[in-house]
Protein backbone atom coordinates (compact mmCIF):
# COMPACT_ATOMS: atom_id res chain seq x y z
CA UNK A 1 0.00 0.00 0.00
CA UNK A 2 1.43 3.62 -1.15
CA UNK A 3 0.30 6.88 0.11
CA UNK A 4 0.39 9.16 -2.97
CA UNK A 5 -0.03 13.25 -2.49
CA UNK A 6 0.08 15.71 -5.85
CA UNK A 7 3.22 17.29 -6.62
CA UNK A 8 4.71 20.48 -7.59
CA UNK A 9 7.11 19.73 -9.94
CA UNK A 10 9.16 16.46 -10.95
CA UNK A 11 13.14 17.57 -11.76
CA UNK A 12 15.70 15.13 -12.77
CA UNK A 13 17.55 13.00 -15.49
CA UNK A 14 16.82 9.08 -15.08
CA UNK A 15 17.18 5.86 -17.45
CA UNK A 16 13.74 3.24 -17.51
CA UNK A 17 14.84 0.15 -16.93
CA UNK A 18 15.69 -2.00 -20.19
CA UNK A 19 12.54 -2.83 -23.18
CA UNK A 20 10.27 -5.85 -21.43
CA UNK A 21 10.07 -7.02 -25.35
CA UNK A 22 13.51 -6.86 -26.50
CA UNK A 23 14.83 -8.46 -23.14
CA UNK A 24 12.15 -11.33 -23.82
CA UNK A 25 13.67 -12.10 -26.48
CA UNK A 26 17.33 -11.17 -26.60
CA UNK A 27 17.37 -14.27 -24.22
CA UNK A 28 15.43 -16.53 -26.29
CA UNK A 29 17.67 -15.75 -29.22
CA UNK A 30 20.56 -16.22 -27.37
CA UNK A 31 19.12 -19.85 -25.85
CA UNK A 32 18.89 -21.22 -29.74
CA UNK A 33 22.10 -19.45 -31.03
CA UNK A 34 25.77 -20.98 -31.41
CA UNK A 35 28.00 -19.11 -28.77
CA UNK A 36 27.85 -17.29 -25.72
CA UNK A 37 25.11 -14.13 -26.34
CA UNK A 38 25.85 -11.23 -24.10
CA UNK A 39 23.04 -8.88 -23.04
CA UNK A 40 23.68 -5.66 -21.58
CA UNK A 41 20.90 -4.14 -19.48
CA UNK A 42 18.68 -6.78 -19.45
CA UNK A 43 14.97 -5.78 -17.89
CA UNK A 44 15.28 -7.23 -13.97
CA UNK A 45 11.69 -7.75 -13.50
CA UNK A 46 9.61 -10.80 -12.11
CA UNK A 47 8.35 -11.47 -16.48
CA UNK A 48 12.00 -11.58 -17.60
CA UNK A 49 13.01 -13.41 -14.98
CA UNK A 50 10.55 -15.85 -15.96
CA UNK A 51 11.60 -16.07 -19.33
CA UNK A 52 15.39 -16.78 -18.14
CA UNK A 53 14.56 -19.32 -16.02
CA UNK A 54 12.01 -21.17 -17.92
CA UNK A 55 15.09 -21.25 -20.47
CA UNK A 56 16.99 -22.58 -17.72
CA UNK A 57 14.95 -25.51 -17.13
CA UNK A 58 15.07 -26.38 -20.76
CA UNK A 59 18.87 -26.71 -20.75
CA UNK A 60 20.28 -23.06 -20.75
CA UNK A 61 23.12 -21.57 -18.89
CA UNK A 62 22.13 -17.89 -18.09
CA UNK A 63 25.03 -16.56 -16.07
CA UNK A 64 25.19 -12.64 -14.79
CA UNK A 65 28.19 -10.53 -14.44
CA UNK A 66 27.46 -6.33 -13.19
CA UNK A 67 25.29 -5.63 -15.82
CA UNK A 68 25.94 -7.94 -18.43
CA UNK A 69 23.86 -11.07 -18.80
CA UNK A 70 25.60 -14.21 -20.65
CA UNK A 71 23.32 -16.88 -22.50
CA UNK A 72 25.60 -19.73 -23.49
CA UNK A 73 23.41 -21.36 -26.53
CA UNK A 74 24.55 -24.10 -27.88
CA UNK A 75 21.65 -23.93 -30.90
CA UNK A 76 18.46 -25.37 -30.79
CA UNK A 77 19.39 -29.00 -30.56
CA UNK A 78 21.22 -27.81 -26.85
CA UNK A 79 17.31 -27.74 -25.66
CA UNK A 80 16.20 -31.01 -23.84
CA UNK A 81 12.46 -31.56 -22.39
CA UNK A 82 12.29 -30.00 -18.82
CA UNK A 83 12.12 -31.98 -16.29
CA UNK A 84 9.47 -30.14 -14.17
CA UNK A 85 6.23 -27.91 -15.23
CA UNK A 86 7.07 -24.68 -17.10
CA UNK A 87 5.56 -22.22 -14.23
CA UNK A 88 4.99 -19.28 -16.66
CA UNK A 89 3.33 -16.92 -13.58
CA UNK A 90 2.52 -13.80 -15.25
CA UNK A 91 4.18 -13.26 -18.36
CA UNK A 92 1.98 -13.83 -21.44
CA UNK A 93 4.69 -12.61 -23.36
CA UNK A 94 6.74 -15.55 -22.18
CA UNK A 95 3.90 -18.40 -22.52
CA UNK A 96 3.18 -16.99 -25.86
CA UNK A 97 6.74 -17.20 -27.40
CA UNK A 98 8.08 -19.59 -25.90
CA UNK A 99 4.81 -22.33 -26.80
CA UNK A 100 6.68 -21.48 -30.43
CA UNK A 101 9.65 -21.95 -29.62
CA UNK A 102 9.35 -25.02 -27.40
CA UNK A 103 7.06 -26.31 -30.53
CA UNK A 104 9.75 -25.59 -33.31
CA UNK A 105 12.37 -27.46 -31.05
CA UNK A 106 10.47 -30.73 -30.56
CA UNK A 107 9.77 -30.73 -26.83
CA UNK A 108 7.83 -32.08 -24.53
CA UNK A 109 6.58 -29.25 -21.39
CA UNK A 110 3.90 -28.82 -19.41
CA UNK A 111 3.09 -24.73 -19.11
CA UNK A 112 0.66 -23.46 -16.21
CA UNK A 113 0.50 -19.60 -15.22
CA UNK A 114 -1.46 -18.03 -11.96
CA UNK A 115 -4.77 -17.29 -12.00
CA UNK A 116 -4.24 -14.04 -14.04
CA UNK A 117 -2.55 -15.51 -16.44
CA UNK A 118 -4.88 -18.73 -16.51
CA UNK A 119 -7.75 -16.37 -17.67
CA UNK A 120 -6.13 -14.93 -20.74
CA UNK A 121 -6.18 -16.41 -24.53
CA UNK A 122 -3.70 -18.62 -25.32
CA UNK A 123 -5.89 -20.75 -28.98
CA UNK A 124 -4.58 -17.53 -30.28
CA UNK A 125 -0.92 -18.98 -30.54
CA UNK A 126 -2.35 -22.63 -30.33
CA UNK A 127 -4.42 -22.48 -33.00
CA UNK A 128 -1.80 -21.30 -35.93
CA UNK A 129 0.62 -23.54 -34.29
CA UNK A 130 -1.38 -26.24 -34.77
CA UNK A 131 -2.32 -25.44 -37.88
CA UNK A 132 1.18 -26.27 -39.16
CA UNK A 133 1.55 -29.50 -37.29
CA UNK A 134 1.83 -28.33 -33.66
CA UNK A 135 0.75 -30.85 -31.09
CA UNK A 136 -0.68 -29.23 -27.91
CA UNK A 137 -3.58 -29.47 -25.97
CA UNK A 138 -5.11 -27.17 -23.69
CA UNK A 139 -7.77 -25.84 -20.92
CA UNK A 140 -10.23 -24.50 -23.61
CA UNK A 141 -7.49 -22.74 -25.16
CA UNK A 142 -6.09 -21.51 -21.97
CA UNK A 143 -3.58 -22.68 -19.59
CA UNK A 144 -2.47 -24.81 -18.48
CA UNK A 145 -1.70 -26.37 -21.73
CA UNK A 146 0.91 -29.68 -22.82
CA UNK A 147 3.26 -29.73 -25.77
CA UNK A 148 3.79 -32.69 -27.28
CA UNK A 149 6.75 -33.41 -29.65
CA UNK A 150 5.66 -31.90 -32.97
CA UNK A 151 6.79 -32.05 -36.04
CA UNK A 152 5.93 -28.60 -38.31
CA UNK A 153 5.53 -28.49 -41.58
CA UNK A 154 8.71 -27.73 -44.08
CA UNK A 155 6.68 -24.86 -45.13
CA UNK A 156 4.79 -22.08 -42.73
CA UNK A 157 2.52 -19.15 -44.36
CA UNK A 158 0.53 -17.27 -41.82
CA UNK A 159 -1.60 -14.34 -41.83
CA UNK A 160 -1.84 -12.19 -38.91
CA UNK A 161 -5.56 -12.33 -37.98
CA UNK A 162 -5.24 -9.59 -34.43
CA UNK A 163 -2.90 -7.02 -33.88
CA UNK A 164 -0.48 -9.17 -31.30
CA UNK A 165 3.46 -8.92 -32.20
CA UNK A 166 3.12 -12.12 -29.46
CA UNK A 167 1.29 -14.36 -31.93
CA UNK A 168 3.49 -12.72 -34.83
CA UNK A 169 6.75 -13.93 -32.96
CA UNK A 170 5.24 -17.10 -31.64
CA UNK A 171 5.10 -18.38 -35.56
CA UNK A 172 8.46 -16.76 -36.18
CA UNK A 173 10.11 -18.78 -33.57
CA UNK A 174 8.32 -21.44 -34.36
CA UNK A 175 9.60 -21.70 -37.62
CA UNK A 176 13.19 -21.04 -36.74
CA UNK A 177 13.50 -23.57 -34.45
CA UNK A 178 11.47 -25.98 -36.69
CA UNK A 179 14.02 -25.07 -39.56
CA UNK A 180 10.99 -24.41 -41.96
CA UNK A 181 10.49 -21.91 -44.39
CA UNK A 182 8.40 -18.97 -42.89
CA UNK A 183 6.20 -16.33 -44.27
CA UNK A 184 4.01 -14.39 -41.71
CA UNK A 185 1.87 -11.45 -42.65
CA UNK A 186 1.62 -8.59 -41.06
CA UNK A 187 -0.68 -6.27 -42.20
CA UNK A 188 -1.14 -4.60 -38.42
CA UNK A 189 2.62 -3.05 -38.54
CA UNK A 190 3.06 -5.07 -34.67
CA UNK A 191 6.31 -4.52 -33.08
CA UNK A 192 8.78 -5.49 -35.11
CA UNK A 193 11.40 -6.74 -32.38
CA UNK A 194 11.38 -10.41 -33.18
CA UNK A 195 12.35 -9.22 -36.91
CA UNK A 196 15.16 -7.03 -36.03
CA UNK A 197 17.02 -9.28 -33.52
CA UNK A 198 16.79 -12.32 -35.71
CA UNK A 199 18.67 -10.10 -37.91
CA UNK A 200 21.11 -9.23 -35.10
CA UNK A 201 21.67 -13.26 -34.74
CA UNK A 202 22.34 -13.86 -38.11
CA UNK A 203 19.19 -14.80 -39.70
CA UNK A 204 18.08 -13.85 -43.18
CA UNK A 205 15.00 -12.28 -42.71
CA UNK A 206 13.32 -10.52 -45.47
CA UNK A 207 10.52 -7.91 -45.46
CA UNK A 208 8.12 -6.67 -48.31
CA UNK A 209 5.70 -4.44 -47.32
CA UNK A 210 3.54 -7.06 -44.84
CA UNK A 211 5.14 -9.91 -45.65
CA UNK A 212 8.22 -11.19 -43.42
CA UNK A 213 10.09 -14.10 -45.07
CA UNK A 214 12.74 -16.34 -43.51
CA UNK A 215 14.26 -19.23 -45.29
CA UNK A 216 14.54 -22.93 -44.55
CA UNK A 217 17.30 -23.90 -42.05
CA UNK A 218 18.81 -20.99 -40.31
CA UNK A 219 21.84 -20.58 -37.86
CA UNK A 220 21.59 -18.35 -35.55
CA UNK A 221 25.13 -17.08 -33.50
CA UNK A 222 25.48 -15.81 -30.69
CA UNK A 223 24.99 -11.91 -30.36
CA UNK A 224 26.52 -8.83 -28.42
CA UNK A 225 22.60 -7.00 -27.73
CA UNK A 226 22.33 -3.94 -25.77
CA UNK A 227 18.98 -3.23 -24.51
CA UNK A 228 17.31 0.11 -24.55
CA UNK A 229 14.98 1.89 -22.20
CA UNK A 230 11.58 0.83 -22.28
CA UNK A 231 9.52 3.42 -23.68
CA UNK A 232 6.50 1.57 -21.84
CA UNK A 233 8.05 2.73 -18.78
CA UNK A 234 9.37 5.73 -20.25
CA UNK A 235 5.90 6.69 -21.43
CA UNK A 236 5.03 7.17 -17.49
CA UNK A 237 7.41 10.06 -16.76
CA UNK A 238 6.94 11.67 -20.41
CA UNK A 239 3.13 11.67 -19.34
CA UNK A 240 3.66 13.48 -15.71
CA UNK A 241 6.25 15.92 -17.25
CA UNK A 242 3.52 17.03 -20.03
CA UNK A 243 0.97 17.14 -16.92
CA UNK A 244 3.04 18.20 -13.92
CA UNK A 245 3.89 22.29 -13.63
CA UNK A 246 7.39 23.87 -13.50
CA UNK A 247 8.63 19.83 -14.57
CA UNK A 248 12.22 19.69 -15.16
CA UNK A 249 12.61 16.21 -16.24
CA UNK A 250 15.10 14.07 -18.98
CA UNK A 251 14.38 10.58 -19.86
CA UNK A 252 17.88 9.11 -21.40
CA UNK A 253 18.23 6.56 -24.16
CA UNK A 254 15.00 5.26 -24.65
CA UNK A 255 14.03 2.73 -27.57
CA UNK A 256 12.23 4.81 -30.25
CA UNK A 257 11.60 1.55 -32.63
CA UNK A 258 8.82 2.84 -35.02
CA UNK A 259 6.26 0.22 -34.41
CA UNK A 260 6.16 0.87 -30.07
CA UNK A 261 6.90 4.78 -30.52
CA UNK A 262 2.67 5.35 -31.12
CA UNK A 263 2.71 7.18 -27.85
CA UNK A 264 4.80 9.87 -28.72
CA UNK A 265 2.59 10.49 -32.30
CA UNK A 266 -0.69 10.75 -30.05
CA UNK A 267 0.91 13.23 -27.72
CA UNK A 268 2.21 15.15 -30.05
CA UNK A 269 -1.37 15.39 -31.67
CA UNK A 270 -2.46 16.19 -28.25
CA UNK A 271 -0.21 19.28 -28.63
CA UNK A 272 2.52 17.95 -26.66
CA UNK A 273 5.76 19.33 -26.38
CA UNK A 274 8.00 16.39 -25.79
CA UNK A 275 11.57 17.00 -27.11
CA UNK A 276 13.42 13.97 -29.23
CA UNK A 277 17.64 13.80 -29.53
CA UNK A 278 18.26 10.93 -31.18
CA UNK A 279 21.27 9.03 -30.79
CA UNK A 280 23.52 6.59 -33.06
CA UNK A 281 22.82 2.61 -32.26
CA UNK A 282 23.79 -0.39 -33.98
CA UNK A 283 20.23 -2.09 -32.93
CA UNK A 284 17.55 -0.38 -32.04
CA UNK A 285 17.19 3.23 -32.72
CA UNK A 286 17.21 5.47 -29.22
CA UNK A 287 16.61 9.00 -28.25
CA UNK A 288 16.69 11.11 -24.78
CA UNK A 289 13.30 12.52 -24.23
CA UNK A 290 12.17 15.42 -22.92
CA UNK A 291 8.77 16.45 -21.23
CA UNK A 292 7.43 20.21 -21.50
CA UNK A 293 4.40 21.17 -19.10
CA UNK A 294 1.57 21.78 -22.01
CA UNK A 295 -2.07 22.99 -22.63
CA UNK A 296 -3.25 19.46 -24.00
CA UNK A 297 -6.08 19.07 -26.60
CA UNK A 298 -8.59 16.17 -27.45
CA UNK A 299 -8.44 14.25 -30.55
CA UNK A 300 -9.64 10.62 -32.14
CA UNK A 301 -7.24 8.06 -31.26
CA UNK A 302 -7.94 4.64 -33.81
CA UNK A 303 -7.21 2.69 -36.27
CA UNK A 304 -3.41 1.54 -36.98
CA UNK A 305 -1.62 3.94 -34.60
CA UNK A 306 -3.58 1.42 -31.91
CA UNK A 307 -1.11 -1.71 -32.07
CA UNK A 308 2.21 0.64 -31.91
CA UNK A 309 1.02 2.20 -28.23
CA UNK A 310 -1.40 -0.42 -26.94
CA UNK A 311 0.28 -0.67 -23.82
CA UNK A 312 0.72 3.44 -23.25
CA UNK A 313 -3.25 3.98 -23.42
CA UNK A 314 -3.68 3.44 -20.24
CA UNK A 315 -1.16 6.35 -19.58
CA UNK A 316 -2.49 8.30 -22.71
CA UNK A 317 -6.31 8.29 -21.20
CA UNK A 318 -4.95 9.47 -18.10
CA UNK A 319 -3.36 12.45 -20.41
CA UNK A 320 -6.87 13.18 -21.83
CA UNK A 321 -8.69 13.47 -18.59
CA UNK A 322 -6.33 16.77 -18.74
CA UNK A 323 -7.19 17.94 -22.47
CA UNK A 324 -9.64 19.90 -24.00
CA UNK A 325 -12.59 18.28 -25.02
CA UNK A 326 -13.54 14.90 -26.02
CA UNK A 327 -10.84 12.35 -26.63
CA UNK A 328 -12.19 9.70 -28.58
CA UNK A 329 -10.10 5.99 -28.24
CA UNK A 330 -11.60 3.24 -30.72
CA UNK A 331 -10.18 -0.20 -31.89
CA UNK A 332 -8.47 -0.74 -28.75
CA UNK A 333 -10.28 -4.32 -27.57
CA UNK A 334 -6.97 -5.92 -27.31
CA UNK A 335 -7.03 -4.12 -23.83
CA UNK A 336 -9.15 -6.62 -22.27
CA UNK A 337 -6.71 -9.27 -22.42
CA UNK A 338 -4.36 -7.94 -20.60
CA UNK A 339 -2.78 -8.35 -17.23
CA UNK A 340 -6.47 -7.19 -16.57
CA UNK A 341 -9.43 -5.72 -18.58
CA UNK A 342 -7.87 -2.33 -18.61
CA UNK A 343 -10.78 -0.56 -20.63
CA UNK A 344 -12.99 -1.64 -17.03
CA UNK A 345 -9.84 -1.51 -14.61
CA UNK A 346 -8.93 2.18 -15.90
CA UNK A 347 -12.53 3.48 -15.93
CA UNK A 348 -13.29 2.06 -13.08
CA UNK A 349 -10.01 3.96 -11.06
CA UNK A 350 -10.31 6.94 -12.47
CA UNK A 351 -13.45 7.52 -12.33
CA UNK A 352 -12.91 7.12 -8.44
CA UNK A 353 -10.77 10.61 -8.62
CA UNK A 354 -13.41 12.28 -10.67
CA UNK A 355 -12.70 11.33 -14.13
CA UNK A 356 -15.63 11.80 -16.60
CA UNK A 357 -14.68 8.86 -18.56
CA UNK A 358 -16.92 6.49 -20.24
CA UNK A 359 -15.89 2.75 -21.29
CA UNK A 360 -17.11 1.56 -24.77
CA UNK A 361 -16.66 -2.04 -26.25
CA UNK A 362 -13.46 -1.24 -27.62
CA UNK A 363 -11.87 2.09 -25.58
CA UNK A 364 -12.93 5.29 -23.97
CA UNK A 365 -14.76 8.66 -24.04
CA UNK A 366 -13.15 10.85 -21.77
CA UNK A 367 -14.29 14.65 -21.72
CA UNK A 368 -11.47 17.34 -20.19
CA UNK A 369 -10.17 19.12 -18.94
CA UNK A 370 -10.75 17.92 -15.67
CA UNK A 371 -9.22 18.64 -11.81
CA UNK A 372 -8.79 15.26 -10.32
CA UNK A 373 -9.49 15.28 -6.81
CA UNK A 374 -9.44 12.46 -3.87
CA UNK A 375 -10.02 12.28 0.33
CA UNK A 376 -7.53 9.56 0.61
CA UNK A 377 -9.33 7.84 -2.12
CA UNK A 378 -8.29 4.09 -2.07
CA UNK A 379 -6.64 2.67 -5.51
CA UNK A 380 -6.55 -0.33 -7.00
CA UNK A 381 -4.13 -1.54 -10.06
CA UNK A 382 -5.47 -5.19 -10.06
CA UNK A 383 -2.68 -6.56 -9.76
CA UNK A 384 -1.57 -4.64 -13.70
CA UNK A 385 1.77 -3.06 -13.41
CA UNK A 386 0.41 -0.18 -16.18
CA UNK A 387 -2.63 0.38 -14.40
CA UNK A 388 -0.31 0.86 -10.84
CA UNK A 389 1.65 3.21 -12.42
CA UNK A 390 -0.62 4.93 -14.43
CA UNK A 391 -2.88 5.86 -11.02
CA UNK A 392 0.41 6.68 -9.05
CA UNK A 393 0.94 9.17 -12.23
CA UNK A 394 -2.42 10.19 -11.74
CA UNK A 395 -2.23 11.05 -7.80
CA UNK A 396 0.53 13.48 -8.79
CA UNK A 397 -2.03 15.70 -10.37
CA UNK A 398 -4.87 15.12 -7.81
CA UNK A 399 -6.00 17.17 -5.27
CA UNK A 400 -5.57 15.45 -1.80
CA UNK A 401 -3.95 11.92 -0.97
CA UNK A 402 -4.73 8.80 -3.01
CA UNK A 403 -3.61 5.40 -1.39
CA UNK A 404 -2.69 2.81 -3.69
CA UNK A 405 -3.74 -1.13 -2.57
CA UNK A 406 -1.49 -2.93 -4.73
CA UNK A 407 1.84 -1.59 -5.46
CA UNK A 408 3.88 -4.02 -5.73
CA UNK A 409 2.95 -5.26 -8.68
CA UNK A 410 5.09 -2.62 -10.24
CA UNK A 411 7.83 -5.59 -9.95
CA UNK A 412 6.60 -6.64 -13.00
CA UNK A 413 7.81 -4.20 -15.70
CA UNK A 414 9.29 -2.07 -13.18
CA UNK A 415 11.00 -2.36 -9.57
CA UNK A 416 12.35 0.92 -9.43
CA UNK A 417 9.81 2.60 -10.18
CA UNK A 418 8.66 3.99 -6.68
CA UNK A 419 12.30 4.45 -6.03
CA UNK A 420 13.10 6.42 -8.93
CA UNK A 421 9.70 8.74 -8.06
CA UNK A 422 11.46 9.57 -4.72
CA UNK A 423 14.18 11.12 -6.42
CA UNK A 424 12.01 13.23 -9.07
CA UNK A 425 9.19 14.59 -7.09
CA UNK A 426 9.87 17.67 -5.76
Amino acid sequence: MKKLNKATSLKGIISVPGDKSISHRALMLGAIADGTTRITNLLNSADVNTTKQILMDLGVKITEQANITEVEGHGVSGLHDPDEVLDMGNSGTSTRLLTGLIVGAGLNARIIGDDSLSKRPMDRVINPLSNVGANISSNNGKLPTTIHQSHLKSKIDFELPIGSAQVKSAVLLAGVTSGAETTVVDEFKTRNHTEVMLQQFGAEVKIDGAKISIPSDQHLSAANVVVPGDISSAAFWIVAGLLVKDSDLMIKNVGINSTRSGVIEILNQMNAMVDIQASNSDGEPIADITPHFSKLKAINISGKVIPACIDEIPIIVLAATRATGRTIIKDAAELKLKESDRIITVTTELKKLGAKIQATDDGFIIDGPVQLKADKTHVSGHKDHRIAMMLTIASLITDGEVILDDDDSVDISYPTFFHELGKLVV
